[in-house]
């Protein structure tokens, strides 16, 4: 696969891009599968975000056919196992994109929604979203770097960022006094979606006193309350 931007993959169109290994030809593709994440030339995720809408409605219109002989506790449950767990899984990796681009996966998190609650599709979400507890999508995009950055982080990702009391040249600044990261210097506004600068901005936007709880199931509780309370219905 190769990999640019759109301009600069353009210009390969009319290159044989082919690879010779013996007597075997190797042909560029322009997605491939890894871990269950569609990856494409442009790193857009545009082809990944639609694979998983796709097949959450598709989930969703079988549990639409059961919806009332099933319950609304069985509903959630079912929703959960094949609905959010597909839309959480490795969300990570759209951090940084734009609204446009979290719209579907949201009407995806919205139709789960009111299909638990049995609302009317043309009823107003933000008051089932509440009630149910659940984050949006963008939401549940930051409380899954968070949680990478303190529980689940590994060592090829811990030694991309690191903390500003590291640096030699700010020990007397205030900022130093806290757990705050240092923010690399960009080329490009793409360069903003990686992890060494989504995951770190995210952290430094944490108050205080919850970037020092140490127990995870405590952070856990005190990220979801302090992202429940900057949501739009709350």
């Amino acid at each position: 696969m190769w990999f640019g931007r759109r301009s600069n993959l353009r210009k390969l169109a009319c290159t044989d891009l082919s690879l010779t290994v013996d007597d075997d030809v190797i042909k560029s593709v322009t997605v491939v599968r890894d871990l269950g994440v569609l990856v494409d030339a442009e790193l857009t995720t545009k082809h990944h975000i639609s694979r998983v809408v796709s097949n959450c409605f598709f989930q969703l219109r079988r549990l639409r056919q059961i919806r009332r002989s099933v319950g609304e506790e069985v509903t959630k449950r079912l929703v959960t196992a094949l609905i959010l767990i597909r839309l959480n899984y490795c969300n990570a990796v759209v951090a940084g994109l734009p609204q446009s681009t979290l719209q579907p996966p949201q009407r995806v998190h919205n139709a789960a929604a009111l299909l638990v609650s049995d609302t009317k599709p043309r009823d107003h979400i933000s008051p089932v979203l509440a009630q149910l507890h659940w984050l949006p999508v963008n939401q549940c995009i930051t409380y899954k770097l968070h949680l990478v950055n303190v529980k689940h982080c590994p060592d090829y990702l811990n030694n991309l960022v690191h903390l500003t009391t590291d640096s030699a040249t700010r020990p007397d600044l205030r900022s130093a006094t806290r757990l705050l990261y240092r923010k690399p210097a960009l080329g490009s506004k793409f360069s903003e979606r990686a992890f060494s600068c989504a995951g770190l901005a995210a952290w430094n936007n944490l108050p205080d006193h919850i970037q020092s709880i140490t127990n995870t199931a405590s952070f856990k509780r005190q990220l979801k309350t302090f992202l429940f309370s900057a949501c739009s219905y709350y």
